[in-house]
């Protein structure tokens, strides 16, 4: 199969022995480190899922051979899921790693593109590494114990979640096809090379064996030390609640409503509801008590601009940002009622102080806002803004931006945590799934918590109807879930389109926005479906031209 794979497991190890283990280090050179003796013990083991954490958010090239600096991660493929399905509102040209490639759809949808061969390299060595420990304990002769139990469980649910992203972007989505038959992706279990695969497996094939690897997951978590509490590493590690989180997106996914529901009320138990002070402090640390899973980045190991907040936040101090305020959909904007917090961290009444702005409006001469009647106003109110949100200078401001990320050190180019996981989606998938099998009162209930928590004057029996309930569901996650990479998924599990064009407008420009303007929804467009890399059709001897999406 992919000739980077054999790679993943010593570099991995290499690394974070380097990093972890000094003792170990002295007697065995990272050049020398074999599979034998990373896979001897459950301490070993666990450096290769603490290599795997690291993994999610390193730049690829330092984590597999074919990598490339580009690409760095979790902190690109999860705002990938905003930026693709046009979440996200970009406000001026100001494109680095191919950022606004994605916005147009000239990326995904070409198979020589940095973004399916990285993605797919990615998800397939995690796949390689967890597999490495799953037959290593399968062969029976390690003790097993709480820790054992926990670095099992772990690469199971490493497993099961590389699959679950294969499957969602490289294959047609499960609700909307056929997956009896829809091609998927290639099922691989070797541990060691040349790591043979059989050809693409069915769609449904391989949300059964997510779904085996995810319940085998917590079956060994169940029986595990418990993963430790109070940093923000130790939400890097994966544990059963991460796995019951994981479960309810799977059967999210297939329209399995009863068990999505019930995984996501498992997986929320011990992680209450922000307050108002926490959801605005910037969603930059995995301290924050919603959280059940996110990658804490070490910030000796910085990827600077090509992190997630050098992407999605409007503080970090790169071009990507100075030149092009994020902005929000501004018809869902129009639907947060004056009474919802959450309101506050979209600048509806921002200045437009970008003459390089899309929508031709910027600098105080095209100023239409009659809060700013003279050019001091319009001034005062900038640097009001710089001030509170501690951008720098050469940062712009513009209507309906963001400022829901935060940096912790502000006008810095600092990275900082990326959430993977939070209680506020759990509350949200048990409601959809409630919504779909018509059990309003349900719904209802699994709204109101984090309806109440958001809203002084919200109402959960309001929404009475399913039609109704699934209307507001998607306003909630829209708002609550804003920048955090679910709607590329929501779409096409909702199969909706986009039109940016519709209803008023979402205020991107077509012109920046291109064939990413309009797409025709996902049932049928196969356009939404990443083409498999030409270098894994190439090197892959059961895949040829006509396995191409």
């Amino acid at each position: 199969m992919l000739r980077t794979i054999k790679f993943m497991l010593f570099v991995v190890v290499a690394i974070t022995i380097t990093s972890c283990e000094d003792d170990f280090l002295e007697t065995t050179p990272t050049d020398a480190i074999s599979a034998a003796d990373a896979l001897a013990s459950a301490e070993n083991m666990s450096l290769i899922i603490d290599g795997l954490h690291r993994g999610l958010y390193a730049q690829s090239q330092t984590i597999f051979p074919g990598g490339d600096s580009q690409r760095a991660g979790n902190h690109y493929w999860l705002p990938l899921g905003d930026n693709i399905a046009g979440g996200v509102i970009h406000s001026a040209p100001a494109n680095n790693l191919g950022w606004q490639d994605e916005t147009r759809w000239t990326s995904h949808t070409q198979e020589t593109e940095l973004t399916p061969e990285l993605l797919w390299y990615h998800r397939y060595n995690i796949i390689g590494s967890a597999n490495a420990i799953i037959n290593r304990v399968a062969e029976g002769d390690l003790p097993m114990d709480g820790n054992l139990n926990a670095v099992t469980g772990q690469a199971y649910t490493y497993r099961a979640y590389a699959y679950l992203s294969l499957v969602q972007h490289y294959a047609r989505g499960y609700l909307i096809g056929t997956p009896s038959s829809d091609p998927g992706v290639p099922l691989v279990f070797d541990s060691d090379p040349p790591f043979e695969s059989a050809p693409r497996s069915t769609v449904q094939e391989v949300y059964d064996q997510i779904e085996l690897d995810i319940d085998t997951a917590i079956g060994f978590f169940e029986d595990a030390t418990p993963r430790s509490t109070g940093s923000a590493a130790a939400k890097s590690q994966l544990n059963i609640d991460v796995a019951y989180g994981l479960k309810a997106r799977i059967a999210l996914a297939q329209g399995d409503w009863a068990t999505a529901a019930d995984a996501a009320v498992q997986a929320r138990q011990d992680y209450p509801l922000m307050d108002e002070t926490d959801w605005k402090s910037g969603f930059n640390t995995t301290l924050l008590p919603e959280v059940i899973w996110g990658s804490n980045v070490i910030t000796t190991e910085t990827t600077f601009f090509r992190s997630y907040f050098y992407l999605i936040c409007n503080t970090f101090n790169g071009s990507q940002n100075r030149n092009n305020p994020k902005l929000v959909d501004r018809r869902l904007y129009n639907q947060i009622p004056d009474t919802d917090y959450r309101q506050d961290v979209f600048l509806a009444d921002a200045p437009n102080t970008n003459t390089s702005a899309s929508n031709g409006n910027g600098g105080f001469a095209k100023n239409t806002n009659p809060l700013y009647p003279t050019e001091e106003d319009f001034n005062a109110a900038a640097d009001s803004l710089q001030g509170v949100y501690g951008w720098t200078n050469g940062h712009n401001a513009h209507p309906y931006m963001q400022v829901k990320f935060l940096q912790q050190n502000p006008g810095s180019t600092d990275p900082d945590d990326i959430i993977y996981m939070r209680s506020s989606e759990m509350y949200l998938i048990e409601a959809e799934a409630k919504a779909m099998q018509n059990d309003i009162p349900g719904a209802q209930a699994a709204l109101s918590p984090l309806g109440v928590a958001r809203d002084t004057s919200y109402v959960a029996t309001a929404f009475n109807t399913q039609e109704a309930l699934m209307e507001h569901i998607k306003f909630q996650r829209g708002v609550e879930l804003y920048g955090e990479g679910f709607l590329y998924t929501d779409k096409i599990r909702w199969d909706e389109g986009i039109d940016h064009a519709a209803n008023g407008g979402s205020g991107a420009s077509q012109t920046l926005y291109q064939d990413g303007f309009q797409q025709d929804r996902p049932s049928i467009n196969d356009a939404w479906i990443f083409k498999i890399p030409q270098r894994e059709i190439d090197a892959n001897p059961n895949l040829g031209p006509a396995d191409q999406n």
